[in-house]
């Protein structure tokens, strides 16, 4: 099989309870949602079999990091068994970024959900959630049982609204401390 790969890259992870930490990014093509602040061209992408990816990924890091994040748009829509097994037979560590709405194929190591909107979640055994705050007063009591709960202030392209959603996100946290707040720090520090 082969998959519709945007990009691979080694960088930092920018986001939640991994922030800071190595990791090579294998980010898939393609989404199911149309979100306004998404930082992916979902026009562009290369065939490549789980072989290839696997060498791509090694390359990347140049064989330094063994966790592997895989992203999108929403890479649900094309990871699948095969490639899973053939990246953890190398001995990687998974992580994956999605928006729930599909099921997951088979258990990986770390599961970041980021829902959006009141899509409908077709998971529930996820190790964090992170919401993308647009701002205002949203009820997310629904996720209130999971044990890593992250706000992370909508990136609009505006600096001045970005400035009045990060007060908001900060505000929000106080009032819920069960929430931390995650910004994007891999764009703080100018870093893929």
């Amino acid at each position: 099989m082969k998959y519709k790969v945007n990009e691979i890259f080694y960088s930092l992870q920018g986001e939640g309870w991994w922030t800071g930490t190595p990791m090579v990014f294998v980010r898939l093509s393609g989404c199911n949602l149309k979100c306004p602040w998404c930082d992916t061209d979902h026009r562009n992408g290369v065939e490549m079999s789980a072989d290839e990816i696997l060498s791509k990924v090694r390359e990347a890091s140049q064989g330094l990091c063994r966790r592997v994040c895989i992203t999108g748009g929403e890479p649900l829509l094309q990871l699948d068994r095969a490639l899973v097994k053939t990246l953890r037979d190398a001995g990687l560590k998974l992580h994956l970024e999605t928006n729930g709405t599909l099921p997951l194929p088979c258990p990986l190591d770390w599961v970041t959900l980021s829902p959006k909107g009141r899509t409908a979640i077709f998971m529930d055994d996820v190790h964090e959630v992170k919401v993308v705050y647009e701002g205002g007063d949203p009820d997310l009591s629904r996720w209130e049982d999971e044990s890593l709960l992250f706000l992370q202030p909508c990136d609009t392209g505006d600096p001045e609204r970005n400035r009045e959603i990060l007060s908001q996100a900060v505000e929000y946290v106080k009032r819920h401390p069960k929430w931390r707040l995650s910004l994007q720090t891999h764009k703080l520090i100018d870093i893929r």
